[in-house]
């Protein structure tokens, strides 16, 4: 009898643990009226111990020892049992939860990278944001178009694949991207020193020249897709500033309205035999006088080493009150087929639906170009659409233009939609 019952306790250490799992816990009713029969002096337990071991049956021991290793009701539940976690009222216990984690904290809006919005990156400058270390990011535009010009037949791809990789230290940041839907698969690749308060830069490498307003915001955060027909029409077609080797410097005073002066020397394009020709310089001026307003010039001359043989001027504003966003630029100068030039407007407003970070975005805008001198031509666009955002990594776009561009022999309406989506 004696062997059976130490055979049953051993037995009811090792089932131990399974047996718990199905535990119940005994409420606290049921724990009050179990105190008092269970509060007996040792001796007396220790009798009744003796005396129900000699009254029971031999195969009662085993069910005996499995009840004493079983959780009584004054044990109260296993630590991390489902029953404990379920209840409200209990305690959370540590084997439920492993590490406490500390809420995170909202850091706001993500910028955009130094590369593609260099306004952005001032103003998280400003606020004192710290900048990681090593930053992995990337963007993705599919675009379905329908072109009257090419009586309505759809094109589905990708506008744009980029992925990229920034490194920030205190007074050294660089970054490297490459567009792998592009025929120009690097798109930036610079290193910017900055002293301790960010009042000088020196950017080196591959970057935007400081030309035209629309060129500088990202197009991540510019409403429209593309940016549009002037400014497509200087950069793509006549060579006028975009994305190219240079040296540039930089100063910024935050106290002087914002004052941000920045110019520099970059690689000339190509000429007719396909030669480089002599380096392009260009310089942008902005000031904030409100913190609705900014307000800024931009110049771009081509062969200043050389003698400047195509140069271009503009002068923009940007207005913000709340949602409503309105942005005009124009500018002027003198192309390979003769004096130009072109103005440029666009409003949108952005209004926030629901707590989830939705939000709708209506936009109008209008373009005008005029060349004259030899070729007498004409461009002009009217751009309309919706867009609908979500926080700020994913966005859906509607939009519709009608447009003579520079070749055209009538105005022809183009219907576009656009899914964007990018991490950071």
């Amino acid at each position: 009898m004696e062997e059976q019952g130490w055979r049953g306790l051993f037995a009811a250490v090792l089932l131990g643990l399974p047996a718990v799992a199905g535990a119940e816990p005994v409420d606290d009713a049921a724990r009050a009226d179990a105190e008092p029969a269970t509060q007996v002096s040792t001796e007396d337990g220790a009798a009744a111990t003796d005396a129900a071991s000699q009254s029971a049956e031999p195969g009662d021991a085993l069910d005996g020892a499995v009840a004493q290793a079983m959780p009584g009701g004054a044990q109260g539940p296993v630590m991390g049992s489902p029953e404990q976690v379920n209840d409200p009222s209990a305690p959370v216990p540590d084997a439920a939860v492993p590490g406490a984690k500390k809420p995170k904290k909202d850091k706001g809006p993500k910028t955009d990278t130094l590369g593609e919005a260099p306004a952005e990156a001032d103003q998280a400058d400003d606020k004192g944001k710290p900048a990681q270390r090593i930053r992995v990011f990337g963007r993705v535009f599919a675009q379905a178009t329908a072109d009257e010009r090419e009586k309505y037949q759809r094109n589905l791809g990708i506008e744009s694949a980029r992925v990229g990789v920034a490194a920030s230290l205190s007074n050294l940041e660089a970054e490297v991207s490459a567009d792998l839907a592009s025929k120009t698969i690097l798109k930036d690749a610079f290193v910017r020193l900055a002293d301790d308060a960010k009042r000088l830069r020196l950017y080196a490498g591959r970057f935007k020249s400081p030309f035209l307003q629309r060129s500088q915001e990202s197009a991540w955060t510019l409403p429209m897709q593309g940016r549009g027909l002037v400014e497509d029409y200087l950069t793509d077609t006549n060579d006028l500033g975009g994305r190219r080797l240079g040296l540039m410097g930089e100063v910024r005073l935050k106290e002087a309205w914002g004052l941000k002066l920045s110019a520099g020397l970059f690689e000339g394009g190509e000429g007719l035999q396909g030669e480089r020709l002599s380096e392009d310089g260009s310089a942008r001026l902005s000031v904030r006088p409100f913190k609705f307003l900014t307000v800024g010039a931009s110049t771009y001359l081509t062969q200043v080493i050389d003698g400047t043989k195509q140069h271009a001027t503009a002068a923009d504003a940007e207005l913000s009150l709340g949602g409503l966003s309105l942005t005009g630029e124009v500018a002027t100068g003198r192309l390979a087929l003769g004096p130009f030039m072109s103005q440029s407007v666009l409003a949108y407003w952005t209004v926030p639906v629901g707590r989830e970070g939705w939000a709708v975005q209506p936009l109008v805008g209008a373009e005008a170009l005029q060349l004259q001198g030899g070729i007498q031509a004409q461009g002009h666009a009217v751009t309309g659409g919706l867009n609908i955002l979500l926080a700020d990594s994913f966005k859906a776009q509607v939009q519709a233009e009608r447009a003579l561009r520079p070749g055209d022999v009538e105005p022809a309406l183009e219907l576009s939609v656009q899914l964007a989506t990018r991490f950071r």
